[in-house]
């Protein structure tokens, strides 16, 4: 059993003692109310030593779901406080103000240092004058004197990310003139009154820490030498600092994805946490206690941050402090759950936890043992089947899962097998154990056809056959005429390329047909990268994951190592026709033509839905004496996250 020397030792920040050095930095959820409590309190349960709570606005026009700029608050911070500390977990308020990155209010545009607008909003802001960065330094102070009065043990500033603290610190954002611009003592002159003022409203040894950006990734901005500056700069104003990366200009670095290796962020940021004597904070696709026990040990940093991974599991600290390590549900980093549902759902969800974001009505695992015990059949081993398998078993039915090729895991095997996208492989993999830890028993190379389930006489069948690509020349901007040339021998389906169903014939110029948007045609486009092709994409879309939710976070890093690796892409064209040597695409709605050379083509198309099992025994067997339930793919889900969602939900509900 792994002791975590480090990771279970206290640590002590200005008057208030931190149980462990796991903390939860300040991200936001979409939840408001008792639900954000409940959010919170799930992983309080699960061991976390601290919890940073997401951005609050310190103004009306700056604000969330926290009005911290208002004694309504105190109620909410008192209940907050209590459930947290009853775990004994440690809270803080993060302190906010969005400045340029605040998209247009009605009567008034963004402020900041500068008119230099935000790369995502794309609006000029406006400049404070000095009057108003003094009432802003006012606005904080009251801000956190309302942290402390609800009960909560600190707070937090966040100036990193180009938000307004951080944008007054980096010379790409502050071209003032004044006493806050140009030198590096005029640049942090802004975020030293707020701590000073902060400082002179709270009690002693409340604590007041800061989060910097150790790499902004903006030219002429703050790097690790700049950042490394201002901490020292700020040292004596402060009792912790919290070092992230990025700002909206390269999105993806402060939120990290499966492009982004694990502590991506520390060989950067060490440089500068290494510069303070203040107890340091370190993130960045963190995702076991081991790597943070590491961390500490090595003297990178004094606590380490555990965000997506207890989104994931908010059992992690405690699971694995009871030596449990086993039962921890993976977090696979794909930001399509809680990044990306945030951005456009406007909540937080997890690929592979469907009660993120939803605490306070779904049960982490199950709802309990069922009411009376059942003989559940499960068809397919990909993710839907493996999740559905687990949660029936849980609930305490008999359990028999069925796969006709001799692994499991389904489309992720095949998903994961390109380098970058590795990490996938590890939901099926858990799951996997997690049904042989349960009793499950597991058929593999077994094909299962009607008679097998009547004899097996189940009480419920649980379709998760998944889908199929569609024959090879199907695209939708002309569904009735396969392209030309479809037929030849160097043409291949994504699953060929994949090395699944098949093999492709691979030369040396390849052109990968993206009909659909998602990751298939980047994950085909990196396998033929790593053959030594030289790879062009021409896609159905405007750009690389065009139908993938949010990509500034989801998609920018493939694109951007992509194109490092030289690949171009041809977009809004559909294929006409393909020979032995070439491929030729006109523009969609223009029709004009453009020949591309190619000796291997990959066209990645949507799917057939393998439902024929599901149709036969509802017209067949609807007399039969079991129910039967369609999930995943072949139910017209096409995501992991979806399918483990569908799977959840019929398999709770059994």
């Amino acid at each position: 059993m792994t002791t975590y020397a480090n990771v279970f030792q206290p640590q002590q920040i200005g008057g208030c003692t931190i149980p462990n050095r796991i903390v939860r930095t300040a991200h936001s959820t979409g939840t408001l109310g008792d639900d954000l409590i409940a959010y919170h309190e799930a992983r309080a349960k699960g061991g976390v030593g601290l919890a940073i709570i997401e951005i609050a606005g310190v103004t009306p026009e700056s604000t969330t779901g926290i009005p911290v700029y208002s004694d309504k608050v105190l109620p909410w911070y008192e209940e907050l406080s209590t459930r947290m500390h009853a775990h004994g977990t440690q809270v803080f308020q993060q302190l906010w103000h969005g400045g340029i990155t605040l998209q247009r209010m009605p009567d008034q545009r963004p402020v900041g240092p500068s008119a230099v607008p935000n790369a995502m909003v794309g609006i000029t802001p406006r400049a404070l004058t000095t009057g108003e960065i003094s009432d802003l330094v006012e606005a904080f102070a009251a801000a956190a004197v309302r942290v402390e009065a609800g009960g909560l043990g600190g707070i937090e500033l966040h100036a990193a990310h180009g938000y307004l603290l951080g944008s007054f610190m980096s010379p790409a954002t502050n071209l003032r003139e004044d006493e806050y611009g140009g030198s590096l003592e005029n640049r942090v002159r802004f975020t030293r009154e707020v701590l000073q003022a902060i400082r002179s409203e709270v009690s002693a040894g409340f604590p007041v820490g800061i989060r910097i950006s150790g790499d902004e990734f903006i030219e002429g901005g703050i790097d690790h030498v700049e950042a490394e500056a201002i901490a020292r700069e700020l040292e004596t104003d402060i009792d912790f600092l919290d070092v992230s990366m990025g700002t909206y200009w390269r999105f993806h670095k402060f939120l990290s994805t499966l492009d982004d290796p694990l502590g991506y962020e520390l060989d950067n940021n060490q440089t500068v946490t290494k510069a303070v004597d203040v107890p340091t904070i370190v993130t960045g696709r963190i995702m076991t206690l081991d790597h943070a026990d590491h961390i500490i040990g090595s003297g990178m940093a004094d606590m380490v941050s555990i965000v997506r991974a207890m989104i994931a599991d908010p059992d992690l600290v405690v699971k694995a402090r009871e030596g449990r390590e086993a039962e921890i549900r993976p977090c696979i980093g794909t930001s399509m759950g809680c990044v990306a549902q945030l951005m456009t759902v406007g909540k937080i969800q997890c690929v592979v936890n469907v009660a993120a974001g939803a605490e306070t009505t779904v049960p982490f695992e199950t709802p309990g043992l069922a009411a009376a015990a059942k003989k559940v059949l499960v068809v397919g081993g990909g993710p839907a089947g493996l999740e559905a398998a687990r949660t029936a078993a849980m609930r305490g039915h008999e359990v028999d899962l069925y796969e006709m090729t001799g692994e499991l895991g389904g489309q992720v095997r095949m998903a994961a097998s390109v380098p970058p996208r590795s990490d996938l492989e590890a939901i099926t993999r858990w799951l996997a154990d997690e049904i042989e830890r349960l009793g499950v028993r597991v058929h593999l190379r077994m094909p299962v056809d009607p008679d097998l389930i009547v004899e097996a006489a189940p009480d419920e069948v649980i379709i998760a056959t998944g889908s199929t690509p569609k024959p090879t020349g199907f695209q939708l901007s002309s569904p009735t005429r396969p392209v030309p040339g479809a037929d030849l021998a160097h043409v291949s389906t994504s699953w060929e390329v994949l090395g699944f169903g098949g093999r492709a014939e691979i030369g040396s110029k390849a052109l990968v047909y993206d009909d659909t948007g998602t990751f298939e045609a980047i994950s085909v486009a990196d396998k033929l990268l790593a053959a030594g092709c030289q790879v062009t994409i021409v896609s159905r879309h405007e750009q690389l994951g065009a139908v993938i939710p949010f990509p500034p976070a989801t998609v920018a890093a493939s694109r951007e190592r992509l194109f490092a690796e030289g690949v171009t892409v041809g977009p809004a064209m559909a294929s006409r026709r393909i020979t032995q040597s070439a491929v030729t695409a006109c523009s969609l709605g223009l029709g004009a033509e453009r020949t591309f050379e190619a000796d291997t083509v990959c066209i990645v198309t949507f799917h057939d839905l393998n439902d024929e099992l599901a149709a036969y025994l509802a017209e067949e067997h609807g007399d039969a004496g079991f129910g039967v339930h369609i999930i995943g793919n072949a139910n017209g889900t096409d995501t992991i996250h979806a399918a483990i969602r569908s799977a959840s939900k019929v398999t709770r509900a059994i």
